[in-house]
């Protein structure tokens, strides 16, 4: 038999149902932003006093800040919109490992495989988004349970941005060196010119390409190569070949429409002689046309990858 309570009274507390703690570090929204903003500000300091002083020391910080500050930002983006569940851990596997593995293997096969030739940006295409997955599949050898479009779009683009990043280091570091000594305006022009084109390349072809492979992971975790899965890595390849080779396609386009005729030599220089006015402006038009097409033509493929899994809209 139950008695009241007099008025007043405190009453026990029943503890309700306790929630597990959560898997993954709480990281505030927005990080990304300021990751962004104190980067930008950190990175122009840095350049500041790197002309003031010539203080050649500097070039390593201006160099790492310019070359990973774009990358490390949109992984931050994809790790708080969509990634949060893959947890840090893996994603830094992927930034890194995966970026570094990428770097080397890319160099190696093509110091070995490749030549100078017409069909060399093809070959480049095709190794360096070859090593780009190799080093994903390698990083999640034994985390089988990680498959499925989303998981494949966040850790596809980490490894990406950790190439581009790696790489964007190596030619910054190459345009800084000159005969006459450190030429900071051409470093300084190389990174804001890569951090600015580094969404649309590297990081947006993994993306798309372990967006597929992790959609046809196996439950076991074993790794299957479709058809779907090949002409997705044929695809990326050929929007990377189709990037790095803009240069050349518009040197063809002005040469074809301003002289009419086709000077293979023109290729090897890699720049019109004497050009005039009018070429410089096609120039221009067709590189930075071309560039455009291809990012038009890749951010399409991923959001339409991204509209068939609907685990990706329901992300915070």
């Amino acid at each position: 038999m139950t008695q009241n309570q007099p008025p007043g009274a405190r009453r026990a507390r029943i503890p309700g149902p306790q929630q597990p703690p959560p898997s993954y570090p709480q990281i505030r929204a927005g990080l990304w932003r300021r990751c962004l903003g104190i980067g930008l500000a950190l990175w122009a300091l840095t350049a500041v006093v790197t002309y003031a002083t010539k203080n050649t020391t500097l070039l390593p910080t201006l160099i790492l800040l310019g070359s990973f500050l774009i990358p490390v930002t949109f992984v931050l983006w994809a790790y708080e919109r969509h990634g949060r569940d893959l947890g840090v851990n893996l994603i830094l596997g992927c930034f890194l490992t995966g970026g570094v593995l990428g770097v080397l293997g890319a160099s190696v096969m093509e110091y070995y495989l490749l030549h100078p030739s017409l069909w060399m940006y093809i070959g480049v295409g095709l190794i360096e988004e070859a090593v780009k997955l190799a080093a994903l599949m390698f990083v999640l050898r034994r985390q089988t349970r990680v498959r499925g479009l989303r998981a494949g779009l966040v850790l596809g683009a980490s490894v990406g941005f950790g190439f581009a990043a790696l790489e964007s280091a190596g030619y910054a570091f190459n345009a800084a060196v000159s005969m006459r000594g450190v030429d900071l305006r051409a470093l300084l022009e190389t990174e804001i010119l890569r951090g600015v084109l580094a969404p649309f390349g590297h990081g947006l072809w993994t993306a798309i390409a372990g967006a597929v492979l992790l959609a046809y992971r196996r439950p076991n975790g074993r790794f299957r190569f479709p058809a779907p899965v090949l002409g997705t890595y044929l695809g990326v390849s050929l929007l990377h070949a189709f990037w790095d080779s803009t240069h050349g396609i518009a040197l063809w386009l002005v040469a074809r429409l301003t002289s009419g005729g086709l000077d293979r030599t023109l290729f090897g220089q890699g720049y019109l002689p004497q050009p005039t006015d009018a070429q410089k402006h096609l120039f221009t038009l067709f590189s930075v046309g071309g560039l455009v097409l291809v990012s038009l033509a890749g951010i399409a493929w991923v959001r339409s990858l991204a509209r068939r899994d609907a685990s990706w809209r329901n992300t915070p």
